[in-house]
């Protein structure tokens, strides 16, 4: 086949992105459908059939990374997409508990590998002055992937989106075997000792820099997003439901874009996280104002696009070569996991002892972790060239 053009390649890449979105997204649209045939197991297992994909994630991230440097990162999404292809189509079924649940451990494995290769490919692929673009497009495909999958999940049945997705996943895989390009002729990286090479990676100030940055912008965002519009005047709810993740999206792919090419990737995270606080503070004075609480809002939202964003371009600006990159998305996969599955019930618990002032207080305090963590790490990089 011939080659494709790199940034149609980066566009590919993306729509894997969306389609391992989808694998979460697919069950939290249909999940009060679901609890037909699956809620006589109780509200746990059931609740398990989303998260059971993130925890794959949470536990197995680093190792994800470490097996695509390994074993070649072509090889490995097209294996990703085939195996999501095909448990699409066993789900479409609507089988037993057991086979559903382990279904989406395999589908686990499969949004683990897609969202170790993507950053780690487009980073490579993407020319050096398109490579913010690249990397910023890739942050966005949750959001976006969610946003399409509420415009049509009410007019599909369980049944037919769950066919769609796998054909589509298949489709994906087909394009991908045939345009990517082969996978390099060098020998394999040794595994070694898991517990030894995760804890190389997270000594490094380097490979563990944008994973520990983003781990508190995961904690913080997917929380906020359950939280805050619920506690919104129902004057208000639909809008700021809607535009906190349009928002998001919309400003890292403009004006975070713009910054990129002008500023590090580190220190835009920093910028994100500064640039996040007065919305909070907007929130915290407005909490229970329709107007004061969209306006904080989407600010907050504008700004924690910035931070998602700039922290997938700090992949390749910190890390040069194409397996130390997949080492760092690996560890972004497991850290951004870790905060989205603890973000929501922490967030929520302090809400309902403390009211807005915990939450606010909470989220102020982890955007300053956020730059103060950059900050250690790059003197930790300072100290280590000098």
């Amino acid at each position: 086949m011939r080659a494709l053009p790199p940034m149609l390649l980066v566009l590919l890449l993306w729509c894997a992105g969306l389609g391992a979105a989808a694998q979460f997204g697919k069950i939290s649209i249909l999940y009060e459908t679901l609890r037909a045939n699956y809620g006589g197991n109780g509200e746990v297992a059931l609740g398990l059939v989303v998260s059971i994909v993130g925890m794959v994630g949470l536990v197995f991230g680093t190792t994800a990374g470490l097996l695509v440097a390994r074993i070649g990162p072509r090889r490995a999404i097209v294996a990703a997409l085939v195996a999501g292809a095909a448990m699409s189509a066993l789900q479409s079924l609507l089988p037993s508990y057991p086979l559903m649940l382990a279904s989406r451990v395999v589908e686990g494995a499969s949004h683990l590998a897609i969202v170790v290769v993507g950053p780690t490919m487009i980073a490579a692929l993407a020319p050096e002055h398109r490579r913010p673009l690249a990397m910023t497009l890739w942050s966005s495909f949750f959001g976006v992937t969610y946003a399409v999958l509420a415009l049509i999940g009410p007019h599909v049945t369980p049944t037919g989106l769950f066919l769609g997705h796998s054909g589509y996943m298949a489709v994906l895989a087909a394009i991908l075997a045939l345009a990517l390009p082969a996978d390099p002729r060098h020998g394999a990286l040794p595994m070694g000792n898991l517990l030894a090479q995760h804890a190389m990676i997270y000594a490094s100030p380097r490979l563990a820099a944008p994973a520990m940055g983003f781990c508190c912008y995961t904690f913080l965002y997917v929380a906020l997003l359950t939280l805050v519009p619920p506690a919104t005047p129902e004057s208000h709810r639909a809008l700021i439901a809607a535009g906190m993740p349009l928002v998001s999206i919309a400003v890292s792919l403009t004006l975070g874009v713009w910054l990129l090419g002008r500023m590090s990737a580190v220190h835009l995270v920093q910028a994100g996280y500064a640039a996040a606080v007065p919305g909070f503070l907007l929130l915290w004075l407005g909490w229970g104002q329709g107007e004061v609480m969209a306006a904080g809002g989407f600010l907050l939202s504008a700004a924690l696009g910035i931070v998602q964003g700039a922290s997938f371009a700090a992949i390749p600006e910190l890390n040069a070569s194409a397996e130390d990159r997949a080492r760092a998305a690996g560890a972004v996969a497991q850290l951004g996991n870790l905060g989205t599955t603890t973000g929501t019930p922490v967030l929520a618990a302090l809400l309902a002892a403390t009211g807005p002032t915990g939450l606010v207080l909470s989220a102020v305090t982890l955007c300053a972790l956020g730059i103060a963590i950059h900050q250690a790490q790059r003197a930790r990089r300072h100290h280590f060239s000098a």
